[in-house]
């Protein structure tokens, strides 16, 4: 499937724009995801980050080293391999840069790896605005003021992830990355198009998204599910292992106020007696640092759940 496919060309007109929120919110209650098209980022800013973040991942060894640490606390930018752990089937078959702006929301340019400097700076500008415009659409989408969410800071803190997945020799053995839901409020995936390895759950069943050329594809993370008292949902998704490769994908985290902490919980609007609050308030660094230490089998959700 493709999913819901949602076009924001139109999004400066005002009939055009509440088609486009209408689609959003369908999207967001039944399936968690979508994809967009006419969204912003230019096509050779896309392609530019997947070519930066493949050269990266291809680049000697010697030179990825410096920025090798499995420590997530201390590194705003860091390079994890897990191909050479593979030694269970549960290992995670694919190489990661990771780079951090959950703090402060900006990172500086000298501490980006030079051979994709430029590339990561032009499309964390783009990936930015486009984040704080699906916020808007998000808050009218819930029945709630334009910057409703863009208020509380659901863009501040961010991450992007940008995974390499070798070609996988026994594919049926390990996935690419395992079941998850995102603790976030939102998630933009770029993708190459070699396709056909993310798959959502759908009705109990895994469905394959294929990607569209020039599209970005959302996910609701788990804080908008909370926030939204489960009118929206955040998707279960995973990514297969594949026997050719290599697969390039990017996601950006919008993780929202991590430092200084802000408490989040269940907006009021969507509390009543017949509607009684779901879900526990939360702070962004605990709701992670409790996501990342769960058992493997449980959703950072079964964590606040009331």
């Amino acid at each position: 499937v493709t999913g819901s496919v949602v076009d924001l060309s139109g999004i400066k007109n005002q009939d055009e724009r509440k088609k486009i929120v209408d689609a959003i919110k369908e999207a967001s209650e039944k399936w968690g995801f979508l994809q967009l098209i006419n969204h912003e980022v230019p096509s050779s800013v896309m392609e530019g980050m997947i070519d930066g973040i493949r050269k990266f991942h291809e680049q000697d060894v010697e030179l990825k080293k410096e920025y090798y640490s499995r420590d997530r606390g201390i590194r705003r930018v860091r390079y994890e391999s897990n191909i050479h752990l593979y030694q269970s089937h549960t290992a995670n078959w694919r190489d990661t840069l990771y780079i951090s702006m959950l703090i402060t929301g900006h990172i500086e340019p000298e501490e980006i790896p030079a051979i994709c400097r430029k590339e990561v700076i032009d499309y964390t500008d783009h990936v930015k605005k486009l984040g704080d415009t699906l916020l808007d659409l998000l808050s009218e989408a819930l029945g709630l003021n334009t910057d409703y969410l863009k208020s509380m800071e659901c863009a501040k803190g961010k991450t992007l992830v940008c995974h390499y997945y070798p070609a996988c020799p026994q594919p049926e053995l390990t996935l690419g990355t395992d079941k998850h839901t995102d603790p976030d409020f939102l998630t933009i995936l770029l993708q190459d198009q070699s396709g056909g390895a993310l798959q959502v759950m759908h009705n109990n069943q895994w469905v394959d998204v294929e990607p569209i050329e020039r599209g970005l594809v959302v996910n609701i993370g788990d804080f908008l599910q909370i926030l939204s008292n489960d009118k929206f949902v955040s998707v279960n998704h995973r990514v297969l292992a594949k026997k050719v490769g290599p697969r390039i994908s990017v996601a950006c985290f919008f993780h929202g106020a991590y430092e200084p902490p802000k408490i989040y919980g269940p907006i009021k609007e969507f509390i009543s007696e017949e509607n009684p609050q779901l879900y526990q308030e939360f702070l962004v660094r605990d709701y992670m640092a409790k996501f990342f230490s769960r058992p493997v089998n449980m959703s950072g959700l079964d964590l606040f759940r009331m």
